[in-house]
């Protein structure tokens, strides 16, 4: 056995969790870069304008699915090392894309989008492995400020390199994402690997040492005991279950509730701000896009601010409400501007970038964080690996279609109108919690499975009992 250094908990928190700082970048530099790559290429096609932003987000789709499978067989860490990997040499490769190479940036894009697509689901599977069960509210938490702390980063960036002549800036802005990656690459060198991991592949000693670092002694024998017996739980239902199985009667409900809200979480419509806030602002306004990055930072701020706001309130709150609330505040803020329009023709057209900002503040504390907590609670045993999969799929093609359809749309319909659209989303994605998802604040992971599965019968999760 190889003996492993001791590491401290707070550095592999940390580096478990930075791989939110690259996904949140490459989320975000995109908002800056595209005023000026429009100019310098003469980009004018909406649909091209779409792919080239929204790229990412297609690559995601595969990377996310492919991950968890190679991440069984090669490790959590080696897995996250490879991306990291592949994401300096993307982003490298973005910022010598030739003059006018709009399909091969949009290549490269695809390909960035495996790495980040693969970060997101190994992140958030890496840290609930090595987090203890009272810490994993709280270190989901953390893994939003992470990513929207990346996005921040980007904003930042952008704004710093606008002045810089346009061929040079969105090629600088696109390329730095190379640094984080790095960065991770070389903390995640240092890190351990999942002692869920070591003991599905029989590593036993490895695993206890590993666990040793982030709990304390007395934890460490049955927490090694109760791991092995949830691995055989699951080859055991691997074995018996099929993608089928997901949609059966006893596992509908749960499954639909968790996919539903993680499909939602894209559909209503945010990364249409956090994309083309620029743009959204040239248009209201009329003034370049290149001089409205002041706006992509305030929303930096808004989401920052809110994802810290979640991590002390995650606890006190139930998690339907927090949605419910985070819905209804985001539909008004995306009717409202279409309604006002209609009765007073000549307001203000910054009164859209206005509410445009309620809602990412309403966003970022609510639906924001909380798509991923539900995903991580609400999937029974049996099916959670499978179900885990095809809700982080959907949120992709859903980041997906709304970064390439929001050019497209606002080609041919005022913003207001294709805002109301998103408002109407939100609106059946409050109905949906409301009618859909069970309440999991307060519940152990048995109890929820019990509820759920006994759905059919209507037996409320509160009387669960395991």
């Amino acid at each position: 056995m190889n003996k492993q250094k001791k590491v401290s908990s707070k550095f592999i928190f940390f580096f478990g969790s930075f791989g939110g700082i690259l996904f949140g970048y490459d989320i975000g530099v995109m908002t800056g870069a595209l005023p000026f790559l429009k100019t310098d290429w003469a980009l004018t096609n909406a649909t091209l304008v779409g792919w080239v932003t929204s790229a990412v987000m297609f690559g995601a789709i595969f990377g996310a699915a492919i991950a968890g499978q190679l991440a069984d067989r090669l490790g959590r860490r080696r897995m996250i090392l490879m991306s990291s990997l592949i994401f300096a040499i993307g982003s490298i490769l973005c910022g010598f894309s030739p003059n006018n190479g709009t399909y091969y940036l949009i290549g490269m894009r695809i390909f960035l989008g495996l790495a980040v697509g693969a970060a997101s689901a190994l992140v958030p599977a890496y840290m609930s492995e090595m987090a203890p069960a009272r810490l994993r509210g709280s270190l989901s938490g953390i893994n939003q400020t992470m990513i929207v702390s990346g996005m921040l980063i980007s904003y930042i960036v952008d704004y710093i390199l606008k002045d810089l002549p346009e061929n040079m800036s969105w090629r600088l802005m696109l390329g730095l994402a190379a640094v984080p990656a790095i960065i991770l690459f070389l903390g995640v060198l240092k890190l351990p690997e999942s002692p869920r991991f070591l003991i599905k592949a029989n590593r036993l000693d490895e695993a206890r040492q590993v666990l040793s670092f982030v709990r304390k002694p007395d934890e460490v024998d049955s927490e090694v005991k109760a791991i092995q017996s949830t691995a055989q739980t699951e080859a055991n239902n691997l074995e018996k279950t099929s993608w089928a199985t997901l949609f059966n009667g006893k596992y509908r409900y749960l499954v639909m509730a968790g996919v539903g809200v993680a499909a939602f979480q894209q559909f209503q419509g945010a990364n249409a701000i956090f994309y083309y806030i620029p743009l959204i602002v040239e248009k209201a306004t009329g003034s370049a896009a290149s001089s409205a990055l002041m706006w992509p930072i305030v929303q930096g701020i808004l989401l920052v601010l809110g994802s810290l706001l979640y991590i002390w309130i995650a606890e006190k709150f139930n998690r339907r409400t927090l949605l419910m609330l985070g819905g209804s505040v985001m539909a008004l803020s995306f009717l409202l501007p279409a309604v006002i329009n209609s009765l007073v023709p000549n307001a203000s057209p910054m009164m859209i970038v206005v509410f445009l900002s309620i809602y990412v503040a309403f966003y970022s504390f609510t639906w924001a964080p909380l798509t991923w907590v539900l995903v991580g609670e609400v999937f029974p045993l049996a099916v959670r690996g499978r179900a885990s999969g095809l809700a982080s799929s959907f949120n992709w093609i859903g980041s997906w279609a709304v970064g390439l359809l929001f050019p497209i749309m606002t080609a041919s319909m005022s913003q207001e109108a294709v805002f109301a659209v998103f408002g109407v989303i939100c609106v059946l994605g409050v109905l949906f919690v409301r009618f859909c998802v069970p309440e999991t604040r307060g519940h152990s992971l048995e109890e929820i499975e019990a509820a759920g599965t006994n759905h059919h019968k209507q037996v409320p999760v509160q009387q669960a009992s395991h």
